[in-house]
């Protein structure tokens, strides 16, 4: 290497050194979370910045402190429990230099010493009754920046909190949710100086959005409608007045690309969910992948992934953003698990469809998609006669979460193996109430029994790796780490670690009730600690006892239990 070659060198490392100082200084320990900290998450893994860890929504951690080799030596660190059972534990516990801040069911929020599990301040919301929607009292996460901790509410308001103390800083009212049968059960996200929720509403009579307010004040910023109004492109997709009534909700978190500068957001089905003879068209932006500016909410592109939907499969789930090649070119892509089984894989920059591909083996709602993202045989239900379908309206998946693995380049997610037997009947829309248009009852799929499983995939082509199975359906997200393990919950409690590279089991630890949220892991003082939710819970638990009447046995709860290695061995 020449002279200059060596300059060169030693003055990229020189960068790059600057780089890490100026990230750890970022990093601080008492430093305040802003908008340059979480668009470097990555940099903390000690940390759990956001929903999905980082705004790439991997769940993928970099701490190795626990792996293949010593998981078996994990042990119980410390549990809480939170006194709320009813309606199970969803949410995603955050972790903030040594705090961990984790909301409940109805609305309550709690901060805890993330080393020991010591409670330091806990805040309740005013109670409230669940929406004419009966959408549940759940809540599945909230977020955190500027020193403050930010919650969306059963009656469709939005909270910001007092990180260090949990005083109430600011509250505002989205829409009132007795008269939209609306609220708001995800996670909210903060990007730059805004803080962007969804809200629920899809199998309602009701009209959704996507909001952004100041993360500072509460002030709104911004409305996107998911369902386009007179003079708007798209609004020509919906049938006379249908467009008012049309669901479209935008109930789990989106993800941000500080790079390209694009919010991402998935939106859910149209309603009536069965019905859709008063809407005929292809209900944009129904069933779509959004990309957003975040300053203004102005459109960017769409994908719409299934138009007129008559069969309740959102596109809601986790947007995961990855660069890799695609036939030998390198491209900037986003991984979409849809409820009906079917994953899309777009070009993140303009949304060109790539590819998708089927998480299950029971799917008959469509022959296949085709090349151009085309669904070719279109198995729509007709008017009165009982039809049977597969998946079923809980999902070819359910909302929890996959993990991407850079180590193994594999996506990993759950798949649910059961159908349903629909009936579709003409309803008329009441503002704000359930509007399904038709009945359902679960079934078995042909010839077996239902039954879920977790795989390893090739997240471009589909191809499996490998495939855990399980008896009961698995409704818990995954957790990925850079110690070649795979975190997971089961409906009977179990928590387990497999493998990453082989599905091999590893590890398992008995909860007490069921796993319907997100694990997650950090450190504090150089130990690793592993963390997840128990609670059974939630309108698709209640489904499952119709095909295992045992599930009606499954205890709820509402606890944390976190894991680590013994002092000694690690």
């Amino acid at each position: 290497m020449g002279a200059e070659g060596s300059q060169y060198t030693v003055g990229r490392m020189l960068r790059t050194l600057l780089l890490l100082l100026l990230i750890g200084a970022m990093a601080a320990p008492g430093q305040e979370v802003n908008a340059e900290r979480l668009a470097r998450a990555e940099a903390e893994p000690h940390n759990w910045l956001t929903y999905y860890g980082t705004y790439k929504a991997w769940r993928y951690s970099e701490l190795s402190q626990i792996h293949a080799g010593n998981v078996g030596e994990l042990t119980a660190a410390w549990a809480f429990e939170s006194g709320f059972p009813d309606g199970g534990l969803q949410a995603t516990p955050l972790v903030v230099d040594g705090v961990m801040v984790i909301s409940t069911a109805s609305n309550h929020i709690f901060a805890l010493d993330a080393a020991t599990g010591r409670r330091l301040w806990r805040y309740d919301y005013a109670a409230v009754q669940e929406s004419p929607a009966t959408y549940g009292n759940w809540n599945r996460g909230v977020a955190i920046a500027y020193g403050l901790v930010y919650m969306g509410t059963l009656d469709n308001h939005l909270v910001a909190v007092d990180l260090e103390t949990g005083r109430e800083v600011w509250n505002v009212e989205i829409e009132n949710s007795k008269q939209c049968g609306c609220d708001i059960t995800g996670a909210p996200l903060v990007v730059k100086d805004m803080v962007v929720t969804g809200v629920t509403g899809g199998d309602s009579a009701h009209r959704g959005y996507l909001n952004a307010f100041d993360a500072k004040t509460g002030r709104h910023r911004w409305r996107f409608w998911t369902i386009p109004g007179p003079g708007e492109p798209g609004h020509e997709s919906w049938k006379g007045e249908s467009w008012k009534y049309g669901g479209g909700s935008t109930w789990i978190t989106g993800t941000y690309d500080p790079e390209l500068d694009l919010l991402y957001w998935g939106v859910g089905n149209p309603a009536a969910d069965f019905y859709g003879g008063g809407r005929e068209g292809d209900n944009l932006y129904t069933e779509s992948i959004i990309a957003l500016d975040p300053d203004d909410g102005k459109l960017a592109w769409h994908y719409q992934e299934i138009p007129y939907d008559v069969w309740d499969y959102d596109s809601a789930y986790e947007i995961v953003l990855l660069d890799t090649e695609i036939g030998g070119k390198p491209r900037k892509i986003l991984v979409n698990p849809n409820k009906s089984g079917y994953v899309w894989v777009l070009d993140r920059t303009n949304g060109e469809f790539l590819g998708a591909w089927n998480l299950v083996e029971n799917s008959n709602w469509v022959e296949r998609i085709g090349e151009n993202g085309e669904l070719i045989g279109r198995n729509e239900p007709p008017l009165g006669e009982p039809t049977f379908l597969c998946p079923a309206i809980g999902g070819g998946r359910s909302w929890n979460h996959g993990a991407y693995s850079p180590k193994t380049g594999w996506f990993y997610s759950t798949g649910l193996e059961w159908c349903q037997t629909v009936t579709v009947k003409q309803e008329e829309p009441q503002p704000g109430m359930a509007f399904f248009g038709g009945e359902f009852q679960m079934a078995h799929p042909r010839g077996g029994k239902a039954f879920s499983h977790l795989s390893a995939y090739d997240p471009v082509t589909g191809k499996r790796h490998w495939q855990y199975k399980h008896e009961y359906p698995l409704l818990a997200s995954q957790l990925a780490t850079a110690g070649g393990l795979l975190f997971a919950g089961d409906a009977t409690g179990r928590f387990f670690a497999l493998d990453a590279e082989t599905g091999k089991e590893l590890w398992e630890f008995r909860t007490g009730s069921g796993h319907r949220g997100s694990a997650i892991t950090y450190s504090v003082n150089g130990r690793q600690y592993v963390a997840t939710p128990s609670g059974w819970g939630s309108a698709l638990a209640g489904l499952t006892t119709q095909l295992w009447p045992e599930a009606a046995d499954f205890p709820t709860g509402s606890s944390l239990f976190v894991f680590a290695l013994p002092e000694a061995g690690r």
